[in-house]
């Protein structure tokens, strides 16, 4: 049976989060902190060993105090705030409005850089009719970051976890894109970058295609091969 739909993993799939050195920089900006260059990259590195950037690098340990909140990180959107202001200030930073200017920072369409080959790809499965759903582990609204960067008039339907609270793998949130789509699940291929979030979408039929979670410049061509797999 031939694939008719294609769900997309946002973050490390259809586009990357800036580094953390250009996402700290924007925040001291804003909130008119002023960092050596050697004060930016220190404090841009220990932010990033500490997984505070949504998108970036995941902890190098989570503190017991935040456990469940990691858990369950993007099944609301107020808990995905605390965790990630709550993993920010794990580094202490000269300015304490800094915390909620780096998380408010990540949601800006200006810090999401889309892979190289998102748009020719999402394009060419419009030009194939095929449906396209995003469906992402995320606690807040990515639509305007795709509108901003061109890609959400080839995107139907979206399944954010946020809105309904569960989250990658739980098959319900597949199910969801699915329907919004009108296909069964067999019918539709999963794109993604985790084995363990994205290729839960086998459970329900689904065939799987995972792509590494690499810097946009470094990955220019993994969502190519995804043309010819539908139509």
């Amino acid at each position: 049976m031939s694939l008719k739909g294609v769900m997309f993993d946002f973050s490390g799939t259809l586009m990357r989060v800036e580094p953390a050195v250009s996402w700290l920089r924007a925040a001291s900006e804003r909130t008119g902190t002023v960092f050596t260059a050697e004060q930016l990259g220190r404090y841009a590195a220990a932010l990033e060993d500490a997984g505070a950037l949504p998108g970036g690098a995941p902890p190098r340990s989570v503190p017991p105090a935040l456990a469940d909140l990691w858990r369950e990180r993007d099944r609301h959107a107020a808990g995905h705030r605390a965790l990630y202001t709550g993993l920010a200030r794990l580094v202490r930073l000269p300015e304490p409005a800094l915390y909620d200017a780096l998380y408010d920072r990540h949601m800006e369409p200006a810090a999401w850089r889309p892979y190289p080959d998102s748009l020719e790809v999402l394009r060419g499965l419009a030009a194939r009719g095929i449906g396209v759903a995003v469906v992402s582990n995320i606690g807040w609204d990515l639509r305007p970051v795709l509108r901003a960067h061109g890609l959400d008039g080839y995107v139907a339907a979206y399944a954010l976890s946020f809105e309904h609270g569960v989250q990658k793998p739980d098959p319900r949130l597949f199910l969801t894109a699915c329907r919004a789509l009108g296909l069964p699940p067999e019918r539709v291929l999963m794109v993604g970058d985790s084995a363990h979030a994205d290729a839960g979408a086998a459970a329900i039929g689904c065939a799987v295609r995972l792509v590494e979670h690499l810097p946009a410049d470094e990955r220019p061509s993994a969502l190519r091969p995804v043309l010819d797999l539908v139509g």
